[in-house]
């Protein structure tokens, strides 16, 4: 219960763990608390559960996970050391990675054990560097399947859902199954919309739906609306959290540690400026993610690592739609994939794998000219042709329907670029070059289509006509505009940590009593992007080392 602090006029509340943040890593951490017998107070900033996690996919990546024979799949320990190190390119240190290697499969074990989760493994989506040594086309990336949130009872309004697909509820595997990405009409939508209108969700939502239903099981009710505001400090270890609740000040004591884990600093200005390579306009997570758990950290004297990465992701801005308050982001996985686009910029020049991995493909944007002094790679223009309208879908243009007055649309290449403001000389010879390279079924320039993972989104169709997935030539008018901007699912630098979560000191040792997961972290990836899940892997994964090890404190 809260006591009244000595002057009177702030509540107190003693409890074993605290946790900061309800996403995957967060909800986990405050399940494994209670599960071990301890005592928990999990809080979140907004109005609703799940953070970052909720409106993600909701795929985890853990190599070696129990799942994968199922699916005909196996892996070893030593390919997957190989590949996480030669994606992380020496910045994350190899004792995290081998680390995060051990415990996820057993992770996975414990949430499948504690909840109604069963995970799914997926033997045909690769990791993202597939191509690489000891990396796999499929198995890693586990699938949690579809909630039922009526079962929440009064907490299912306060689960977070994806503001883009959360009314179309398709687990990965179906998708996959069904070839929505390069066949939109192929799913039987009268019976994915009846799923939505009963309160089934999917991905992100869904796994949060059912870590928030057990924790709720174990007697673990989380404080919404409940912003963390400082770290309770006493003779150099962390021993608390003071937080606003209802507009009230609560001190939240802890016995035995502080767990971070509410996500990056993407929607902070400031830190974006001071840190990121390129500044961050355009962040697809939700807006609470405003660096609260980094700011606390540096206060208390963190190491810090990873600053100047994220999860990148090309996105698009659509004109009025807004989600909690703020501008609607939406990440753009698959349409640039597709056969019949390109992306250039204002040169009228490729400048990337269009079909490549978000993270990696998003990079090339901070190239920085040091003659003109600029950054040529933006803006970046996604262009297509009539064929790709007559076989995909382009974001919200469909064919058939009136054409959405976002879209740039011209008769010709030389219109499109005066529309976009790129230089049409370049834009003519990219495209001649490119439509050489799609007839040919190669790449040279940027290798689109040699990877598995560049396929994965592409139309299958293509390779039955000996052509690739990934190409198609741009040459039937009307064509078609959409700027991609380069934007971020969260940022992956914050405090250094330990193999088991505690926040290492910039003098030296562990910050005592302090924890950090998930996006509140130094990335175990460092750079890199393994494959589809790593970041709520990797969040839950050492969510549940840090309860564990907490719990473990005198």
């Amino acid at each position: 219960m809260s006591q009244p602090s000595d002057d009177g006029t702030r509540q107190e509340r003693t409890v074993d763990v605290v946790v900061m943040g309800s996403g995957g890593g967060g909800l986990l951490a405050a399940l494994t608390v209670a599960r071990a017998g301890g005592s928990v107070v999990l809080v979140e900033k907004a109005s609703t559960i799940g953070g970052t996690t909720a409106v993600s996919g909701g795929v985890i990546w853990v190599p070696c996970n129990h799942r994968m024979a199922e699916a005909g799949v196996s892996d070893s320990r030593d390919a997957a050391l190989t590949y996480m190190k030669r994606i992380a390119d020496g910045r994350a240190p190899d004792e995290l990675i081998e680390r995060y290697l051990d415990a996820a499969p057993d992770m996975v074990r414990y949430v499948e054990a504690e909840t109604e989760i069963q995970f799914t493994a997926m033997p045909s989506y690769p990791d993202y560097h597939p191509e690489f040594p000891g990396g796999v086309t499929g198995g890693r990336s586990l699938d949690n399947g579809l909630f039922d949130t009526t079962t929440l009872g009064a907490w299912q309004p306060k689960l977070r859902k994806n503001p883009i697909t959360g009314r179309m509820p398709i687990s990965i595997p179906e998708a996959m199954g069904w070839g929505v990405f390069w066949n939109p009409f192929g799913a039987p939508y009268q019976e994915v919309s009846a799923r939505a209108k009963a309160g089934i969700v999917h991905g992100g939502a869904g796994l949060c739906g059912k870590l928030l239903k057990a924790l709720l099981a174990a007697g673990v009710e989380p404080l919404l609306e409940t912003p963390g505001e400082h770290l309770v400090v006493e003779d150099g270890r962390v021993v608390g959290l003071d937080v606003r609740q209802e507009g009230a000040p609560l001190r939240l004591r802890a016995r035995k540690g502080v767990i971070l884990a509410s996500g990056g600093f993407e929607w902070n200005e400031t830190y974006r400026k001071a840190f990121l390579p390129l500044e961050l306009t355009h962040p697809v997570s939700p807006p609470q993610n405003t660096g609260d758990g980094l700011r606390m950290a540096m206060s208390v004297g963190a190491e810090l690592g990873n600053m100047g990465e994220a999860w990148w992701t090309p996105a698009v801005a659509l004109p009025g739609e807004t989600y909690d308050g703020a501008p609607l982001y939406r990440s753009e996985f698959s349409v640039r994939c597709l056969p019949h686009s390109i992306l250039v910029n204002r040169r009228g020049q490729r400048f990337t794998n269009e079909s490549h991995n978000y993270n990696d493909m998003t990079k090339p944007y901070f190239h920085h000219d040091p003659v003109a002094y600029d950054r040529p790679n933006v803006p970046a223009w996604l262009m297509v042709d009539q064929q790709y309208l007559d076989k995909y879908v382009l974001i919200t243009a469909v064919k058939g329907r009136p054409l959405p007055d976002w879209l740039i649309v011209a008769d010709s290449l030389a219109e499109l670029a005066e529309k976009t403001s790129v230089d049409p000389a370049g834009l003519a010879a990219t495209v001649e070059r490119f439509n050489g390279f799609a007839r040919a079924g190669v790449d040279p320039d940027f290798r689109r289509g040699e990877s598995a993972f560049d396929q994965f989104y592409g139309d299958p169709r293509q390779r039955e006509q000996g052509g690739s997935p990934s190409l198609g030539t741009l040459e039937k008018a009307p064509f078609y505009a959409v700027q991609l901007h380069p934007g971020a699912m969260g940022t992956k630098g914050g405090p250094k940590t330990d193999v088991d979560g505690r926040v290492l000191h910039a003098e030296g040792g562990v910050v005592d009593g302090l924890y950090a997961v998930g996006n509140a972290a130094a990335s175990v990836a460092g750079p890199g992007y393994p494959g589809a899940g790593m970041t709520i892997g990797a969040s839950m994964t050492f969510g549940y080392l840090a309860a564990k090890h907490a719990m473990l404190r005198a």
